[in-house]
């Protein structure tokens, strides 16, 4: 049975340089799989490629087994939600009109209700009302993060959904994440916290300049080698009470680096 998102030897480039080199990724329903890696890795452009946001040059990107690239804009958005890195919002609208934009299909009233009960998912119910440009960052976020559920479709990608958030805040995000792909949605997410990719997500794929350097179960994709090779890391997991914790003692090239607990970013 094919995978609901499908990724095979795909080569993309933005401004010369190569963002995607052969990258093979599937992602089936019911799966929440991260996406790691240092910052220019390609993480990003992966998403943007499912989202059919990103041209190929090389290789095929499949929603439900169809080239992104046949799909209408309708079509694409019927089977995915994208929440994209960026968090402009250009007016001043309240939380449950922005998130509300995520439902596009639904009936006004419909739309609505599934605005609320996204944002009372997020625990940003009680912004409902609020203008979006009247409140922080974080609060923000979560009201994207909204309008990205509201849509319910059979896949979501999120990138960098827990960026800018407060630590309970990120463990808030990944629980609703895991929840969705637990209720049979497709989650692709990129992250740059090892310690809650470890912790939430079914598979890690590990990307550096473009390529995939592993896509496996999450402490076989960031194996000590790996993330040596990748991050400049020396680090090792060790047993936690919610989960894997990862501890680093010194960069690869010998710098120190001190000592940091699983949930911390890396």
């Amino acid at each position: 049975m094919t995978a609901f998102l499908t990724m095979w030897d795909a080569d993309a480039s933005l401004g010369g340089r190569t963002v995607l080199d052969g990258t093979d990724v599937l992602v089936d329903r019911g799966q929440l799989v991260a996406v790691v890696g240092p910052n220019g890795a390609g993480k990003s452009s992966l998403i943007r490629a499912f989202a059919g946001l990103l041209p190929l040059t090389g290789g095929v990107v499949r929603l439900q087994g169809d080239d992104v690239t046949t799909l209408s804009l309708r079509a694409r958005a019927a089977r995915i939600s994208y929440l994209p890195q960026e968090g402009r919002i250009a007016w001043n609208l309240p939380a449950i009109e922005v998130a509300a934009l995520g439902a596009p299909f639904l009936s006004g009233a419909e739309a609505m209700a599934a605005a609320r009960a996204a944002l009372d998912e997020v625990e940003a119910g009680h912004l409902a009302d609020r203008g979006v440009a009247e409140m922080s960052g974080g609060e923000r976020a979560r009201v994207l993060l909204a309008r990205a559920l509201a849509a319910n479709a059979p896949a979501l990608l999120a990138d960098e959904p827990t960026a800018g958030l407060d630590p309970d805040a990120q463990l808030m995000v990944l629980e609703r994440l895991k929840a969705r792909a637990a209720a049979g949605q497709a989650v692709l997410v990129s992250l740059h916290d090892l310690g809650l990719a470890a912790r939430f997500a079914d598979s890690v794929v590990v990307m550096n300049a473009g390529c995939v350097e592993a896509h496996a179960a999450p402490l076989e994709a960031l194996t000590p080698e790996v993330m040596a090779r990748v991050f400049g890391l020396a680090a090792r997991w060790v047993e936690g009470p919610d989960g894997p914790l990862l501890w680093s003692g010194r960069y690869s090239d010998g710098s120190p680096s001190g000592t940091r607990s699983a949930s911390s970013p890396a």
